[in-house]
């Protein structure tokens, strides 16, 4: 079903006014969105935003591996502050899901848009008939949506056009209820092969899906589901290889590590590891172990870029990691958000943690083969805050104009508050225990510049 360019799309809405550090009043846990549809049958339980902690109990930001500062031990001096680079605000739904490719932003929103940003201009927007936007993924030439009502959606740029993007495509196919209501058999030996799926399941998702995420290869495509499974497609033909019941609650994180390892965290408190085997013509996957089994429900998963190091946030605010390198052991949590955590990102030697809290937590992890070895302690460089309503989700790009011997970092962040914020990050910046102001508290962002309708940044406080 092609799709049009929206006619407004030229007029950029200005951004609202940006509080720097936004009063905790704002935050109303009753208009997050956590109403299944018609179609879906999940409790509100399934849900990271219906636990909250008490801010009390939270500690200061720290990592419980270890004491030891060694490797921040002296305050970094080549890096550029931190800063609140802008904000793209459209007035129409609560932002789910981000993804960036070159100049390119999409986002994704209860409103079913399915929008796109260039230079931060907004480009185009594309809208799919039903189901708000929960993930999306790019693949080569295609572009997967995950869908509140149990689907993907697999859309190409037109090769006329390059703002019209084209649906070619609804997971599970057509064709595929076509065949297999027609040779049973077919059916049959789909299911033999995957002994850990349901007849009742099959090839299609039974309720929201949650996430989407690549093999290491970019060859399959794993969605998770609140039905308690993850699927595994393949990206050139788009047909269903296996369905994995993962486990007893609502898959809310799949993401494929290293070695052929695939991680899975649910709303029943695990963490499982899944091993990837490639047979003949089949691709199988098998249960390796289980990292982690808690009482409140795992939100949120990222490997770093490494492949050395795996993250979990949780519901109860925290960040849990695992080492590859001391045969995945875990290497201590990461403490400081006072909600849940509902996103995570890795790039660089940084993990980015966006929390139902209105802030993102910048963590950089110890330097290997210096002074953070194993024990070493991750430090927390960073906190951004802006944002009226919950860090939902995050995109990182690699920024170009770092200058020499810096590492620098774009980052989106998708919230609940309708709106989308762009951050630049060093990683060179001093733990946060260096950067205080007058008054011996933590500093925080100060200036939040704002775009003009040209899509300009404008410096202007």
């Amino acid at each position: 079903m092609p799709s049009s360019k929206d006619p407004n799309s030229q007029k950029f809405t200005k951004l609202k006014k940006v509080e720097t550090d936004p009063d905790p009043d704002l935050y109303d846990i009753t208009y997050v969105d956590v109403t299944p549809s018609e179609s879906c049958s999940s409790p509100l339980a399934k849900s990271p935003w219906s636990v909250q902690v008490d801010p009390n109990l939270i500690e200061p930001p720290r990592s419980s591996a270890s004491k030891s500062t060694a490797s921040h031990a002296k305050e970094p001096k080549n890096y550029s502050p931190n800063i609140l680079m802008g904000s793209l605000v459209r007035e129409e739904g609560h932002i789910y899901s981000l993804a960036t490719s070159g100049d390119l932003l999409f986002t994704g929103s209860d409103s079913k848009n399915i929008r796109v940003w260039k230079n931060h201009i907004e480009f185009s927007t594309f809208k799919s008939n039903s189901g708000l936007v929960k993930a999306i993924v790019l693949a080569a030439d295609k572009i997967f949506t995950g869908h509140q009502d149990g689907k993907i959606r697999v859309w190409k740029v037109s090769s006329k056009d390059s703002s019209v993007f084209r649906r070619v495509g609804t997971m599970p196919l057509i064709r595929d209820y076509i065949k297999n209501s027609i040779a049973s058999s077919s059916y049959l030996g789909f299911m033999r092969r995957n002994r850990t799926s349901t007849s009742a399941q099959g090839f299609r998702h039974l309720d929201a899906i949650s996430c989407l995420a690549l093999s290491e290869d970019r060859r399959l495509l794993y969605s998770g589901s609140w039905d308690k499974t993850f699927k595994v497609w393949r990206v050139s033909d788009l047909r269903c290889l296996e369905s994995v019941n993962a486990h007893d609650d609502a898959v809310n994180a799949v993401v494929a590590g290293f070695d052929g390892l695939v991680f899975s965290g649910s709303a029943d408190g695990s963490v499982k590891v899944w091993r990837r085997e490639d047979q003949a013509k089949e691709t199988r996957h098998f249960f390796s172990e289980t990292l982690l089994k808690q009482d409140c429900a795992v939100t949120a998963i990222a490997v770093d870029q490494s492949g050395m190091l795996i993250y979990c946030g949780s519901s109860d605010g925290t960040v849990n990691f695992w080492e590859r390198d001391t045969n995945m052991k875990n290497g201590g949590v990461l403490k400081g958000h006072k909600l849940a955590v509902l996103c995570l990102f890795a790039a660089g030697n940084l993990l980015f943690s966006g929390s139902a809290d209105l802030g993102i937590r910048v963590w950089r992890r110890p330097e290997r083969g210096g002074g953070g070895g194993r024990g070493g302690e991750h430090a927390c460089v960073s906190v951004l805050t802006g944002h009226a309503g919950p860090v939902k989700c995050l995109a990182v790009e690699r920024d170009q104009e770092s200058v020499s011997g810096e590492r620098r970092w774009i980052v989106y962040s998708g919230s609940l508050d309708r709106s989308v914020k762009m951050w630049r990050v060093s990683e060179n910046s001093p733990p946060l225990e260096f950067m205080t102001d007058s008054s011996g508290g933590s500093s925080r962002l100060t200036v939040a510049p704002s775009f003009s309708a040209q899509g300009r940044i404008s410096h202007n406080k």
